[in-house]
């Protein structure tokens, strides 16, 4: 079986699960949001959870 390797930035769930993941809350509508993979270069500088929020901001 292949092992992956994660780099210095990237978030694993490993034996946390889900709940370890960091939360933000969104800047338009106030409800919390998780971390999602496709964030992960720009998780500093996400502010809203959805483009309907971003785009209504």
């Amino acid at each position: 079986m292949a092992r992956r390797s994660s780099g210095p930035k990237s978030i694993t769930l490993g034996a946390r699960g889900k709940g370890a993941l960091p939360v933000k809350t969104c800047a338009r509508c106030g409800r919390p949001f998780e971390w999602r993979k496709k964030w992960e270069k720009v998780w500093e500088e996400v502010r809203f959870c959805s483009e309907k929020c971003r785009k209504t901001r």
